[in-house]
């Protein structure tokens, strides 16, 4: 490719001096990364990105991922410059109150920002699944149509993260050589350098996970370019490329040290900065014309093989009418509203189950109806129950397969889902035991930030799981989940609750939901004449009819059918009880006062039932209460003498209520 490196080093020059100054005028930032890293990323921009910033949701964009969020000042400067809308008003407010520059990338923010980013690793994991989603929307509806490529720029601290190396492991597997990695490779870090503690041949470690590795001089832009030409050429392995550079680069008494990573340069250094790299040194934000005209000109070019991909597509759809209405229905992820009539059908007869099984039961339907649903395990299909039967494997030579193998991965797991979902072209689910959602949780808590529609699916929800012992079996995860913002957590107790769960959770377009499910059966519940499904979707109902109640049991899941024996015993002496199924709290806190005050008096006595820590739920519920439950590990034995042994059998439930009701 020929570049024009007179204009292109103008264009780094200019990403460089926007960066410093608004670092500088927040007195907030990370020069180092913008200083180091604008050669390689303005060839990146300049010739290869493919993208037009009137049309920012095109969906063939190529994508460009900063995992290395910290020097977002670096993305931000380079929307500026090609025509996002992000004015120099937003450059110039970097890091201040509802400005479009945050201190770390923010997906839904910023107009060009594919990702929230900044916990490192993450935006190196979300890339498989922005990767991954291309290759399976291009098996499904041609490469023609869909063949973009992720580019992702990586930092030292990214590729020192587990999780990205459980998704490089992943990337390699399946082949996504529509998949970029640019490392900027500065050996510093904020404490000081890597040769501290980072001395592994990072090269060779990606070669074994199957990627194709290049090194290069990250401010020789023709290397850089000669090396992209190679890995967007490459079939059949993603793509590393290390570019050597210098963290600072251009600052004279700051460059290649820690100093210069994580802190505004000064106005003496930034002054000193600009003479040195041959800039005006009084200019403020300064964006040359000859700059405006050269990314002026690249843009336009962008804009061209755009308008050329959309005449093949358009083409492409009248050519396949019943294709595109898939693909549509897809792209805006939609649910037939018949799907909750088939769902609530298969569990029209009610019968003892473990949940698991009936989220398993659920999925196949789903899947037969969802063209945007897709997910897998984390090596645990056969107890997790979420293989989709007769689906295929997700593999490199069939990415039209609906089982994603995501292997003992739940790091990654959680964050390449997340990828998927920042397409907005999918509705990934995931499962695990929820034991192991701590392993999940980083990701869980930024797909809650992004407000991204995933589903995180955990079976195996309590001691119940029982011989494994306490290591498997968890405590404080379902609590500790709701405490995530945005985030909708899920606990039923039978095949309705089940199917009801999934049916909030398909049409919840503005956030993440956790589903926990039991491995033990749960008994059939029988509910009252007035009962609707979508009570369920209130969060909270009453499972018996009480209107004048002298206590209110509240429980969730597997603890819901002890609940109702233990009301039945109270009933026969003499207290009237309600029992009422919280499946979901977020969804009972948002109704009206005057739906929560009748469902649960406050002035009457409650109790909560879960098999979890007891710690939060007073202030879930507004009131003083007695939470039964489990605030210390598990331990081995078959589940039904766990449930003995620790209290949550019917009848030691009832004897709790009545001690306490004697106080």
């Amino acid at each position: 490719m020929t570049l024009d490196l007179a204009n292109l080093q103008k264009l780094a020059t200019t990403v460089r001096t926007l960066s410093i100054d608004a670092i500088q005028k927040a007195n907030s930032g990370h020069p180092g990364l913008p200083l180091g890293a604008a050669d390689f990323t303005s060839v990146l921009w300049a010739n290869y990105l493919r993208f037009n910033p009137k049309d920012p949701t095109w969906i063939n964009r190529d994508r460009f991922v900063l995992s290395a969020g910290h020097g977002c000042m670096i993305l931000y400067s380079m929307l500026h410059l090609f025509g996002y809308d992000v004015p120099m008003s937003q450059i110039q407010s970097f890091r201040q109150w509802e400005s479009l520059t945050p201190g770390h990338p923010e997906f839904g923010i910023t107009p060009g920002v594919e990702c929230t980013t900044g916990p490192l690793g993450q935006g190196a994991a979300n890339s498989v699944g922005l990767a991954l989603s291309g290759k399976m929307l291009a098996a499904r509806y041609g490469s023609e149509n869909f063949n973009y490529r992720v580019f992702t720029l990586v930092s030292d601290g990214d590729l020192m993260e587990g999780v990205a190396a459980e998704a490089a492991s992943m990337a390699g597997h399946l082949q996504l050589d529509n998949l970029i990695y640019l490392w900027d490779d500065n050996k510093i870090s904020l404490a000081g350098e890597t040769e501290v503690c980072f001395t592994e041949d990072v090269a060779k470690r990606y070669e074994s996970y199957g990627w194709f590795v290049q090194s290069v001089d990250g401010h020789d832009m023709k290397a850089v370019a000669a090396a992209l030409d190679k890995a967007t050429a490459q079939k059949g392995k993603p793509s590393l490329i290390c570019c050597r550079t210098v963290l600072g680069f251009g600052s004279p008494n700051k460059k290649n040290t820690h100093d210069v990573h994580g802190a505004p340069l000064g106005p003496d250094e930034v002054k000193a900065t600009k003479k040195n790299l041959g800039w005006p040194e009084e200019a403020q934000f300064l964006v040359p014309d000859e700059v405006k005209a050269f990314c002026a000109a690249s843009i336009e070019k962008k804009v061209q093989e755009q308008a050329t991909w959309s005449g093949s597509y358009n083409a492409w759809r009248s050519a396949n009418g019943a294709l595109s209405k898939t693909l549509d229905a897809q792209l805006v992820r939609a649910i037939d509203p018949k799907l909750k009539d088939e769902l609530l059908a298969a569990f029209k007869e009610p019968k003892k189950d473990a949940t698991r099984n009936l989220s398993g039961k659920a999925i196949q339907i789903i899947s037969k109806h969802v063209p945007s649903f897709i997910g897998g395990s984390a090596d645990l299909d056969p107890s997790t129950k979420t293989a989709v039967s007769g689906g295929g494997d997700l593999e490199h030579d069939n990415f039209k397969g609906l089982n994603l193998r995501f292997g003992v991965r739940e790091h990654a797991m959680g964050s390449a889902a997340n990828g998927l979902a920042y397409t907005q072209a999918w509705i990934p689910y995931t499962a695990t035991f929820l034991v192991f959602s701590d392993y999940m949780r980083p990701a869980m808590r930024v797909g809650a930030i992004s407000h991204l529609q995933a589903l995180y699916i955990f079976t195996h929800d309590s001691f119940w799981v029982g011989e494994d012992g306490p290591t498997h079996e968890p405590i404080e995860h379902t609590m500790s989940i709701r405490l995530i913002p945005n985030m909708h957590v899920f606990r039923p107790a039978d095949g309705v609750e089940v199917a009801m769960s999934y049916w909030a959770a398909l049409n919840r377009k503005n956030g993440p939901s956790t589903l926990l499910f039991s491995r033990q059966n749960l008994p059939a519940l029988t509910r009252p004449a007035s009962f609707s499904p979508d009570d369920v979707l209130k969060g909270a109902y009453a499972l018996n009819d009480v209107a004048q109640p002298k206590l209110i049991i509240v429980a969730t899941g597997s603890e819901v059918g002890a609940a109702v024996e233990a009301a039945a015993a109270l009933e026969a002496e003499g207290t009237p009880t309600r029992v009422v199924s919280m499946p979901c709290v977020e969804l009972y806190k948002a109704q009206s006062s005057t739906f929560k005050d009748a469902l649960l008096p406050k002035n009457v006595p409650t109790a909560v039932v879960e098999a979890g820590t007891t710690i939060g739920w007073s202030n879930l519920l507004g009131r003083d209460l007695l939470a039964i439950g489990i605030d210390h590990y598990g331990a081995s034995a078959p589940g039904e003498v766990l449930c003995e042994k620790f209290g949550f059998t019917a009848k030691a439930v009832k004897e709790k209520i009545s001690a306490w009701l004697k106080q």
